[in-house]
């Protein structure tokens, strides 16, 4: 199901020069800000939690998801090479599959170790706020990898619409509305968070044992139709 040399590929794709410095200044930026706040306020837990949940989990892991996961295949599909990819004996399940381990690992890389180096540097991981929200950001880096490659298999717009999932939905309606937050990623990744810390600084609309269904579901999902849609992309000389 994995194929190394598609993970070379899309690895070289999505850490060129100029993807890695948009996918490296958004952690940069939460770090200087966590430094700037730590000297200012010292440490403080409700401070931590409020920049993590805002700038971090709300902001931050779901644009690197957009970043990492449309990039993994929407430019192929986009300028024709994945005919190239598509010529060679690899199930395209398997390119897939290998496609999203490849945006996964980007996005916790990018996303899940800034999010923990933040936490420590603005209260010392009190009250496990730090740890938890880096576990938000690895559950999350999951979900936000299989919808958003979804998307680049669907759509040359897949960028625009995830964009707007990440910024409009996730963070504008899932905050102003009630049951937009029971189909948000974010909501999800917060009650394994909650979990975590067993603290009322991090809270989530949904519970555990739901967000654990939906997460599983939504990842499971959006990669089995992700292998259907480009399964059926066609090749000039195919029946």
């Amino acid at each position: 199901m994995y194929d190394p040399t598609v993970a070379r590929l899309t690895y070289r794709g999505l850490l060129g020069r100029r993807r890695a410095l948009i996918l490296g200044a958004l952690p940069a930026l939460l770090i200087v800000i966590s430094l700037v706040v730590r000297a200012l306020t010292g440490a403080d837990d409700q401070t931590a939690a409020d920049l993590l949940g805002g700038l971090g989990l709300a902001t931050m892991v779901p644009i690197i998801g957009v970043i990492a996961g449309t990039g993994a295949i929407g430019p192929e599909i986009d300028d024709g090479s994945v005919v190239y990819l598509l010529s060679k004996p690899v199930k395209r399940p398997t390119i897939i599959f290998t496609k999203l381990i490849v945006a996964i690992a980007v996005t916790m890389a990018f996303s899940a170790l800034p999010t923990f180096v933040a936490g420590m540097i603005l209260n010392g991981n009190g009250q496990q706020i730090a740890v938890a929200y880096t576990v938000a950001a690895l559950v999350a880096s999951i979900a936000y990898a299989a919808v958003f490659l979804l998307l680049g298999t669907v759509s040359r717009h897949a960028v625009i619409f995830g964009l707007v999932y990440a910024l409009v939905w996730e963070a504008l309606f899932g905050s102003l509305v009630d049951g937009a937050r029971t189909l948000s990623i974010q909501q999800w990744s917060l009650a394994v968070a909650h979990k975590v810390t067993e603290s009322d600084l991090v809270t989530s609309d949904v519970g555990l044992p739901l967000a654990t269904v939906l997460l599983v579901g939504v990842t499971v999902t959006a990669t089995w139709y992700a292998g259907q849609k480009l399964r059926s992309l066609k090749l000039a000389g195919e029946e």
